[in-house]
């Protein structure tokens, strides 16, 4: 048997006969039930069967011509019973099987009553290919004449949803049994169902011990309500997703917290069928948070509370005592010559020497007061619930004795007294934020006093005022004179250590008073509008400076300089004016000038900050985030400040005590700037062993006594002449 597609003439047939009918004969006994190939019984068989079938029926002759076939297959196929009748059923075979099928049929004639079972590809009339599973028999009444009857179904959409159903499986399998995220499923009485091996890795139990079992196997005994009351909500409305966090208790014992998330499987209907539950262990991701949590709200050197934790206590107990009646008290203390310490023994020591002030003072602190490291070597304590001042004063002689014994720091004995300053409060006081500042006031006096005793504020404690408003002229006289000069500390590339820019740093050279540290003047300047004329100052000098450095090298490569701008100055509103004049006249590139700001500017004006920034940005200034890691504002606005430079701050880089969870965070910061793209700055290296974990980490850049101090402009010059690398000393060039 042969596939064909044009039928033999009649003529053809008579003069070469044959015990076969010829096709005329075929499509005769077709349209004519008595014909030689069906018997008229067998044809009305057919044709009533075939009618009602939702089959296809075809019968054909041992040339493959179709002597028969019902509406299913004429339907199939895109044909009239005229037009389907005589054709070669061949052709409606996909040339892919068209072989294949004739070898099985051939086979099929020469054996008769057999039957094969096949599935095969047609084209249909519109060229549609379709899938026939069908089984064909050598069945006819006429043994003179071969031929076979084919019963079929077209399993086209059948097959095609298999197809469906075994990619949605496999799609399953990938996304539950082979997900790297813990997931299980659990019916609606929250029996587990199934579980893959993430999860059982999670909680420690094989999926053998799971499932059957309720989550209860594994929830920490106080968190199984959390659980249940879920669970409840899912099985009685609320059945949407959920989401919560709960703890679990591992097979081992061990405690871990996991956010899980919960989604319903419904059927066609909308019922709930199962629960599909995907869960994450957040164990040290909220180790992570806690512990940023802590940094933004604590001291990290010390652990005390920052100033931002200490003014929200203290709005807290001026809300009380105005509520309920009673006292409070501010204390604050200041060290007494503890500059000597850092320039004596240096600030790591300083460091040291701190963090044990502060233990000292946490012994004898009340559990219901708040000691607060307020910055530098001052420490804020809020006396709550007091009934009289004494009270109060006997916090601060509490305070001062405990620094009465010397302390022993790396084997140095070192004796540190302290002055404090002493607010008294109670509901007449209208504004906490005037407390702090009275007690600055205070601790003024008690400086002016003599060293080691307390001083309580008093509303006639005018000298005070006095003393620094001479100070604030001192300082205004010591610009116009050139008492105040810039110095210039380098910045350095940590992988070759060389020199990529300075920070400028004020510095007062007082005829009487000699150097007096920025942390003085800085603070009575921005109290007055000094700031401005120091900034502006500040800016033009460091500018100038800058634009002398590496002249005959191209402009790219000559060092920058970077200068810090107050919360003040960013609150001026002819700023940017100002800046874009100091550049036009310095001749200094805007890449070349970065502006630093701490994170009080982000904190009291960060709607006037970012503005002035976005102006500064658009003329190619760019910016440093000063002292990361010491506020709690830094990772709020870090997006949309987006800085250029971080510089981390240098009890992250040089702390006291070297300890696993300051190196942790060292990291942390360091790849935290990295993710975001900006450069980072590592303040305060004092040591190779700092500079080489620095490096460990790939933070770019460095600063610090390891390199030099900041120096004169006159001996930039020098500086910038070495060699990278060439750092051997911590003497000035």
């Amino acid at each position: 048997m042969t596939p064909r597609k044009e039928k033999k003439s009649s003529s053809s047939a008579q003069s070469n006969p044959s015990p076969k009918a010829s096709d005329d004969d075929l499509l005769v006994a077709s349209t004519n039930p008595p014909g030689a190939v069906l018997s008229p019984e067998r044809f009305a068989a057919l044709e009533k069967v075939g009618q009602h079938s939702s089959d296809l029926m075809i019968v054909i002759d041992a040339e493959g011509i179709v002597v028969y076939a019902n509406p299913v297959a004429l339907k199939t196929f895109g044909k009239t019973f005229k037009d389907g009748i005589g054709t070669n059923a061949f052709d409606y075979l996909h040339p892919d099987d068209l072989e294949r099928v004739a070898v099985r049929f051939i086979d099929l004639l020469r054996t008769p009553g057999a039957s094969i079972i096949d599935t095969v590809k047609s084209v249909t009339e519109s060229g549609e290919v379709r899938e026939i599973e069908i089984v064909s028999t050598n069945w006819l009444d006429n043994e003179a004449v071969q031929g076979i009857i084919i019963n079929g179904r077209d399993v086209t959409e059948h097959r095609q949803y298999v197809a469906q159903l075994m990619a949605h499986e496999q799609r399953f399998r990938l996304a539950f049994e082979d997900n790297m995220a813990p997931m299980i499923c659990t019916d609606l009485d929250d029996n587990i169902i199934t579980a893959n091996d993430a999860f059982c890795q999670m909680v420690g139990y094989s999926k053998e011990e799971l499932l059957g079992h309720d989550s209860k196997i594994f929830t920490f005994p106080e968190d199984v309500g959390i659980t249940e009351e879920s669970h409840r909500r899912a099985t009685t409305g609320d059945g949407g997703p959920a989401r919560y966090t709960k703890r679990y208790m591992r097979k081992d014992g061990r405690v871990i917290y996991v956010e899980v998330s919960r989604s319903p499987a419904r059927d066609a209907d909308g019922k709930t069928l199962y629960f599909i539950i995907s869960e994450r262990d957040i164990t040290e991701e909220r180790a992570l948070t806690a512990r940023l949590s802590h940094q933004a709200l604590h001291d990290p050197l010390t652990g005390l509370a920052n100033r931002a934790l200490f003014l929200d206590r203290l709005s807290q107990a001026h809300a009380r005592v105005i509520r309920q009646g009673g006292m409070g008290a501010v204390l604050l203390l200041d060290l007494d010559d503890f500059k000597g310490v850092n320039d004596t023994h240096g600030h790591l020591i300083g460091d040291q020497l701190l963090v044990a002030i502060a233990r000292r003072l946490e012994e004898v602190s009340r559990s219901t007061d708040t000691l607060c490291r307020f910055g530098g070597d001052e420490f804020l304590y809020l006396a709550d619930g007091l009934t009289s001042p004494e009270e109060a004063e006997q916090v601060a002689r509490r305070l001062l004795v405990a620094l009465a014994e010397p302390f022993s720091v790396a084997g140095i004995h070192i004796g540190q007294h302290a002055s404090i300053g002493v607010v008294v409060w109670d509901a007449s006081r209208n504004d906490s934020a005037e407390i702090v500042q009275d007690a600055d006031v205070a601790l003024y006096e008690a400086k002016r006093q003599g060293k080691g005793h307390h001083v309580v504020f008093t509303s006639g404690m005018h000298q005070q005022a006095v003393s620094h408003f001479a100070l604030v002229q001192d300082l205004r006289r010591a610009l116009s004179a050139g008492e105040i000069v810039m110095h210039y500390q380098p910045i350095v590339d940590l992988n070759v250590t060389g020199v990529v820019g300075f920070e400028a740093l004020m510095r007062w050279d007082h005829p009487e008073r000699g150097w007096v540290p920025p942390t003085v003047f800085i603070p009575l300047a921005e109290q007055s509008d000094l700031i401005l004329e120091l900034g502006a100052f500040a800016l033009h000098e460091a500018a100038t400076a800058a634009g002398t450095w590496l002249p005959d090298a191209p402009d790219a490569a000559r060092p920058y300089v970077t200068v810090n701008l107050s919360a003040h100055q960013f609150r001026d509103p002819g700023l940017v004016s100002m800046i874009e004049k100091v550049l036009e006249t310095s001749g200094l590139s805007p890449h070349r000038l970065i502006i630093e700001i701490t994170e009080s500017v982000t904190l009291l004006y960060i709607a006037e900050t970012l503005s002035v920034m976005e102006d500064l940005n658009r003329l190619g200034i760019g910016f440093a985030l000063d002292d990361f890691g010491t506020g709690y504002s830094s990772l709020s606005y870090l997006a949309l400040m987006r800085p250029r430079i971080i510089k981390i701050d240098q009890s992250f880089v040089s702390p006291s005590l070297e300890s696993f969870r300051n190196d942790t965070l060292l990291e942390a910061i360091v790849t935290l700037g990295h993710n975001l793209d900006m450069t980072m700055l590592a303040e305060g290296i004092e040591t190779h062993a700092q500079l080489q974990r620095l490096q460990a980490l790939g933070c770019e850049l460095g600063q610090g006594f390891l390199f030099s101090r900041a120096v004169p402009a006159r001996y930039v010059a020098a500086m910038l002449a070495r060699l990278p690398g060439s750092w051997k000393s911590l003497k000035n060039p």
